[in-house]
């Protein structure tokens, strides 16, 4: 961890309970079963489950997002890349919740088709209705659906604290380039137990 990043993280971020939200992203049992660095799935999914109580026992909401086609995959992306997209042929229970977390009927789900959370989904108008500003997100995988989803808040005007150790990607290096040089540009990145301090 450099410097500048340790430094970023003696600051405790302010979440106040009536304008933030937390938004995990796809630990589902398709994806939170990949080998992940720097932090193990298993780590990511329990730190997680954590935030989520911790958000709950203030009220504010817990936002669950997954990633699945539709049932006859014709929305599936499928576009000319140099690295051949994923096979949609995945088992019945692919985009469901890892059980771990603990979901509760008072959380929100939402299914995207994307790797981003935003587009095509109505995240934004469940954050909107219910007065978030801020939204404190972590997931799998950093560089992908973290990254594409941060990007589009950032560009919708929300605030965001990334937590690092409840995030993994498929290596230490993919989480290494967002965590280091592109969350900074697009929020605050702390670590679990600074957001349950800010949170207490």
């Amino acid at each position: 961890m450099n410097a500048c990043y340790s430094t970023r993280m003696e600051h405790t971020p302010t979440l106040i309970p009536e304008t933030s939200a937390l938004v995990v992203i796809d630990l589902q049992k398709g994806i939170a079963s990949m080998e992940t660095a720097p932090h193990a799935a298993t780590d990511v999914i329990s730190r997680a489950a954590q935030l989520a109580a911790a958000f709950r026992a203030k009220n504010m909401p817990v936002v669950w997002v997954r990633v699945t086609p539709s049932k006859d995959k014709k929305d599936a992306l499928a576009p000319a890349t140099d690295t051949p997209a994923r096979s949609w042929d995945m088992p019945e229970d692919w985009a469901e919740l890892v059980p771990e977390l603990g979901r509760e009927e008072t959380d929100i789900v939402i299914t995207k088709r994307q790797w981003g959370a935003f587009y095509g989904t109505e995240l934004d108008l469940q954050l909107r209705r219910r007065g978030i500003t801020t939204i404190a997100l972590c997931g799998i995988s950093t560089n992908i659906g973290v990254e594409s989803t941060a990007r589009c808040a950032y560009e919708l005007g929300y605030d965001q604290v990334f937590i690092e150790d409840a995030t993994a990607a498929q290596s230490a290096e993919q989480h290494a380039a967002s965590v280091e040089a592109i969350f900074p540009r697009m929020g605050r990145v702390r670590s679990t137990e600074e957001v349950l301090a800010a949170l207490a």
